[in-house]
């Protein structure tokens, strides 16, 4: 099935993780309050939004829910006057059927992009070219452009690797990886087998976006967004205005940040994200099992690797607005 998005190629710079936030209930629906004043935070200072990726707890959201979580983000893009900002729809299922079905609810919603991981509960069977395959028939089959998403460590050790990168990036519906691997390398041979309108590479983490700049990514998709966008935007404008040192005098500041935010798993982002933006705690609890993010000692340290950057976020996003 051919391509019906308006987008040619996955548009470069910061494309934000949105987290999902859920009511503290017995069933713990989508805070839908809580969540839309999330969105219209994020699509006002980023470049692109995410929904449903790991940072947004993708396992846990069923079809209907990614589509309405789509559908929203649509909505208040269109009221801030942004009819074309890119939404990527994250994809995670057991099987090839069920991936091409979220696809297709988020296409319906306006989705632009689906960010797909490989199914990897049987990962002994998912060899190279079990991988490509199915990306291939994926690809093949879906009305969205197809973002590869790398994440070795979530799918007990399923690596798309620089080899299976160079067949999937001459398929004409898959657009870009998201390297949450920390390949620069990767990047690299990436940024030299691949034009970036044809394939190209983001970041999977912040504390490598001007490395992964230089490699020849397009940008970036980090769960930072969520809290530092205005400081990931500057360090993406820096350094494509040519001001390398300012870029990476920036990034340096944001590495402690990004260590507390990254070490605090989905629930510690989702509590810092509420803690900085003003939101109800009584929101941040993730879907169950997850554990709740209670531990005070946790929370205190968070926060102090977190709190020197706020200021200039701060001021980022008042000379931004």
């Amino acid at each position: 099935m051919s391509s019906t998005s308006q987008f040619k190629f996955y548009p470069p710079g910061i494309h934000g993780p949105s987290v999902t936030f859920f009511e503290d209930s017995e069933t713990q629906e989508i805070d839908w309050p809580t969540q839309e004043k999330h969105f219209e935070f994020m699509i006002s200072h980023l470049h692109g939004i995410v929904l449903a990726g790991s940072s947004g707890e993708s396992a846990a959201l069923s079809i209907a829910e990614k589509g309405q979580l789509v559908k929203k983000a649509r909505e208040i893009a269109m009221a801030q006057g942004k009819p074309n900002f890119p939404i990527t729809l994250g994809i995670l299922a057991g099987c090839t059927r069920d991936i091409l079905a979220q696809i297709e609810e988020g296409h319906k919603n306006g989705a632009n992009f689906a960010l797909v991981l490989v199914p990897a509960v049987f990962h002994w069977s998912m060899t190279s070219k079990a991988v490509v395959e199915f990306f291939q028939e994926v690809g093949d089959r879906s009305p969205l452009p197809i973002v590869i998403y790398n994440f070795p460590n979530l799918l007990s050790g399923v690596d798309v690797d620089a080899f299976m990168l160079e067949e999937l990036g001459a398929h004409p519906n898959i657009y870009a990886v998201k390297l949450t691997c920390g390949g620069v390398g990767k990047a690299t041979r990436v940024a030299a087998q691949f034009n970036p309108t044809q394939f190209t590479s983001l970041s999977g983490m912040s504390d490598w976006l001007v490395a992964a700049l230089a490699a020849g990514s397009a940008g970036c998709i980090s769960g930072v967004a969520n809290i530092f966008p205005n400081v990931m935007v500057e360090i993406f404008n820096l350094f494509n205005a040519g001001k390398i040192t300012e870029a990476t005098e920036l990034q340096k500041k944001l590495v402690q940040p990004e260590l507390g935010i990254a070490t605090s798993d989905v629930s510690g982002m989702k509590w810092i994200t509420a803690k900085t933006r003003g939101y109800p705690e009584s929101s941040v609890h993730c879907r169950r099992p997850i554990p709740r993010f209670v531990d005070q000692e946790k929370k205190d340290r968070a926060m102090r690797l977190v709190t020197p950057l706020v200021s200039a976020e701060e001021q980022l996003r008042a000379a931004n607005t």
